[in-house]
C-alpha cells in the first residue's frame, strides 16, 4: 500500500514543499505512527480480536461509557477501511486508465471510463475474498512478494535508466533542499504538516492485521510481531522509493502538468525514458495494488461482520453469520461491495464529492484509534490484562500522550483545505463527512441498544463465562 498510495497522490504531495518537502514529511508522520502502532500492538497483544479498535475501545473505556465509545469506534474504523477500498479500487482504475493513455496520446478520460475500471476491479477483488476464503493465504503471501519485489525493481530502474537514457539524475539540492510551497498558504510550518496526510495515507493503517486476530495461530505474539513488520518494511522501502524516484525526475513541470489519470505514468516516463517502460513499472505497481485492495475488502467486511455478530448494525442477523459453505462473512463482504459501489455511482456525478469520501479514511481510523488508546492511557492501563507484548510504563508514559495529542491535532488539520483560495472544487469535505457520519452512528446508537446491541466486552465474558462450565462439566 505504500507504494502505490506515496506515488498515485505525488503530484497533490509535491504542491506541500516538493520532493524535498515529501520526504521529509513521510519521516515525521513515520515516526508519529510508529507510537500508535507501538500503542496498537500491547493492545492487539492483550486482546486479540477480530473486532479491533472495536473492542479495545470498550475494553479500556470507564463501564458507563464503554458501550456507546465502542460502538462509535467500531463504526468510524469500519467505515475507514470502506473508504480505503473505495480509494484502492479508484487508484487501480487510474493505473488502468494512464497505461492505455501512454500509448493513445489522444485519449481524454472521462468518469465514466474511471467507473468502469472502478466497478471491475471493485467487484473482482472482492470476489476473491468472497469465493477464495482458502487462497487468501497465498494471495497474501503474492501480495508480499509482488510489494518488495516490485519496490527493489522500481528503485533499481529508476537509479539506473535516467543514466543510460542520458537523462540524467535530479541534483541532490533538487530532492533534499528545493522547499516549495505551491499551495497558497503563507505559513510553511502549516505546509509540512497538512503535507504529512499522503505520509499518513500510506502508513497510517497499523490495525489492518488485528481484524485477522481470530484466523492467526498465536495471536498475542503474532499480531504485535505482525504490526511491527508492516510499519518497518512500510517505512524502508517507502523512503527508498521516493528517494529513487525523486532523483529520477529530470523535467518537474511535466510532472506538475502530465496528461493522464495517474501521474506515475509521466514519472516512470521519466525515468525509463520510453512509454513502454513506464508501462511496464505501472504494472509493477499494478499488481500488489490489487493483493491491497483484496486485503482492505477482507478487513472491512470482518469489521462490519464483528459489529454485526453483537448486533450493533441493522440486519444483524444476516450481516453477523459466516457463511457454512465459504467459511467467511459472506453477506458482510457484499455489503461493503453495494457501498463501494454507490461510492462509484457518486464519483460520475461529482468527484469532489467522491474524494471528500475517500480522503475522509485517514481521519476515520486515527479517530477509532485515539477512542482505544486515550481511554487506555486516562486509565492508567489498569483496565486490561496484559499479553505478552506490553510497552514499558516509562516507555509507555512517554509515546501514549504522543500519539493521542498527534492525532487530535491533525484530525483538526487533515481537515484543512488543500489549498488557498478556496472553492468548491478545492475545499476539503472530510470534516462534514465525518461529521455527518458522526451524527448518524450516534443517532442508530439507541435504536441499536433497543435491539439487542451487546458490547463484546460483554460478548467476551460471557464466552470466557461458558468455557469455565463447560471445562467443569468435563
Amino acid at each position: 500500500m505504500v507504494k502505490c498510495a506515496l506515488g498515485g497522490s505525488i503530484v497533490v504531495a509535491l504542491y506541500n514543499g516538493g520532493p524535498t518537502g515529501v520526504i521529509f514529511e513521510f519521516l515525521a508522520v513515520s515516526v508519529f505512527y510508529w507510537m500508535i502502532g507501538a500503542c496498537i500492538a500491547e493492545l492487539a497483544s492483550a486482546i486479540p480480536s477480530s473486532s479491533g479498535v472495536y473492542h479495545w475501545a470498550a475494553a479500556t473505556s470507564a463501564p458507563r461509557y464503554s458501550k456507546f465509545i465502542g460502538f462509535l469506534a467500531g463504526y468510524w474504523n469500519f467505515f475507514a477501511w470502506v473508504f480505503g477500498s473505495a480509494s484502492m479500487s479508484s487508484i487501480l482504475a487510474n493505473e488502468v486508465l494512464a497505461m492505455w493513455g501512454l500509448f493513445h496520446p489522444d485519449y481524454v478520460a472521462e468518469r465514466w471510463h474511471v467507473f468502469i475500471c472502478y466497478i471491475i476491479i471493485s467487484w473482482s477483488c472482492c470476489a476473491v475474498v468472497l469465493f477464495a476464503n482458502r487462497a487468501l493465504p497465498m494471495v497474501n503471501n503474492i501480495g508480499l512478494f509482488l510489494t518488495l519485489g516490485g519496490c527493489f525493481l522500481t528503485i533499481l530502474v529508476c537509479a539506473i535508466m535516467p543514466t543510460t537514457t542520458g537523462a540524467g539524475h535530479a541534483t541532490t539540492a533538487a530532492v533534499w533542499s528545493s522547499w516549495s510551497n505551491d499551495t497558497g498558504y503563507k505559513s510553511n510550518g502549516l505546509v509540512f504538516v497538512t503535507g504529512m496526510l499522503n505520509g499518513a495515507f500510506s502508513v497510517g493503517t497499523p490495525d489492518c492485521v488485528s481484524h485477522l486476530a481470530e484466523e492467526i495461530p498465536r495471536s498475542r505474539v503474532n499480531v504485535p510481531k505482525a504490526i511491527a513488520a508492516q510499519l518497518g518494511v512500510g517505512f524502508v522501502t517507502g523512503l527508498f522509493y521516493l528517494i529513487a524516484i525523486f532523483y529520477s525526475i529530470n523535467d518537474i513541470d511535466a510532472l506538475m502538468n502530465n496528461p493522464y489519470t495517474n501521474p506515475l505514468a509521466e514519472l516512470y516516463r521519466q525515468a525509463t525514458g520510453s512509454k513502454a517502460g513506464s508501462c511496464g513499472l505501472l504494472i509493477v505497481v499494478f499488481l500488489p495494488t490489487v493483493a491491497n485492495c483484496i486485503g482492505t475488502y477482507i478487513t472491512c467486511g470482518r469489521m462490519l461482520w464483528t459489529l454485526s455478530r453483537d448486533r450493533a448494525t441493522p440486519f444483524s442477523s444476516t450481516l453477523g453469520v459466516i457463511s457454512p459453505r465459504w467459511g467467511n462473512p459472506f453477506a458482510a463482504t457484499v455489503a461493503c461491495l453495494i457501498i463501494t459501489t454507490i461510492l462509484g455511482l457518486i464519483y460520475i456525478g461529482s468527484a469532489v464529492a467522491f474524494n471528500a469520501f475517500v480522503g475522509s479514511f485517514i481521519i476515520l481510523s486515527s479517530a477509532s484509534y485515539l477512542l482505544a488508546i486515550l481511554p487506555h492511557l486516562l486509565s492508567g492501563r489498569k483496565n486490561i490484562e496484559f499479553g505478552p507484548f506490553k510497552l514499558p510504563d516509562k516507555l509507555a508514559a512517554v509515546i501514549m500522550p504522543i500519539a493521542c495529542a498527534y492525532i487530535v491535532a491533525f484530525i483538526v488539520i487533515f481537515c484543512f483545505p488543500y489549498s488557498m483560495p478556496v472553492s468548491a472544487e478545492t475545499m476539503n469535505y472530510s470534516s462534514a463527512i465525518t461529521g455527518g457520519l458522526t451524527v448518524i452512528i450516534a443517532l442508530l446508537y439507541p435504536w441499536q441498544c433497543r435491539n439487542g446491541f451487546v458490547s463484546p466486552v460483554e460478548v467476551a465474558r460471557s464466552i470466557a463465562a461458558a468455557d469455565v462450565v463447560k471445562d467443569d462439566q468435563e
